[in-house]
């Protein structure tokens, strides 16, 4: 399944057919103004992954040893807002988000499964409105096995699509709160 966004919107993704849903890395002309400043206002602070494993927001992938990323202040809903004229107001948060220093290609098409699912590991699937209002959400624990994770996550979203108030969800870490990745309302809706 391919979804390829223009202009504002998310960035080209391929993601395998096991997935019933598209994740989306952070757009490209939005990684490069955090490459510059991040949503914080810190400047971009680039260093050398020493051990790897670091989750790369911009490529959908953990950091690989030696690699120049950068960890910055990223708002997602404030930037989908920007795209959208929703007015997230009080739920407009940022948070921690690692990315490459410099340009990348982006997401592979070889990944399999969703980004960022280590057994065990707790994340919150948090609903959106269109207007930019959170929905709720729910708490999800990856499994241990790999069919399992993705029957997970398709299962949270697609519970969270259920709600035809639902445009957008965000997958969070529950340890540290940082966000990994979002999933749009499939179909005309997304773009």
């Amino acid at each position: 399944m391919t979804t390829t966004h223009t202009g504002t919107t998310a960035p080209t993704s391929t993601v395998p057919a096991s997935t019933a849903h598209t994740p989306l890395p952070i757009a490209p002309e939005v990684l490069a103004r955090l490459r510059d400043t991040d949503d914080a206002g810190r400047p971009c602070v680039p260093y050398v992954e020493a051990e790897g494993g670091s989750p790369l927001r911009c490529c959908l992938r953990p950091a690989a040893p030696g690699e120049r990323i950068a960890l910055v202040s990223y708002a997602p809903l404030r930037r989908w807002a920007a795209e959208t004229g929703a007015t997230p107001g009080a739920y407009d948060e940022q948070g921690p988000v690692f990315i490459h220093a410099d340009p990348c290609e982006g997401p592979s098409g070889q990944r399999a499964g969703y980004p960022f699912s280590r057994a065990g590991a707790l994340r919150t699937v948090r609903r959106y409105s269109a207007e930019g209002r959170i929905l709720g959400g729910r708490l999800l624990e990856i499994p241990e096995n790999p069919e399992d994770e993705e029957r997970g996550f398709d299962a949270a979203f697609d519970e969270a699509f259920a709600d035809p108030r639902v445009a957008l969800v965000h997958v969070r870490a529950v340890e540290y709160g940082c966000f990994h990745f979002e999933v749009r309302r499939p179909g005309p809706a997304a773009a």
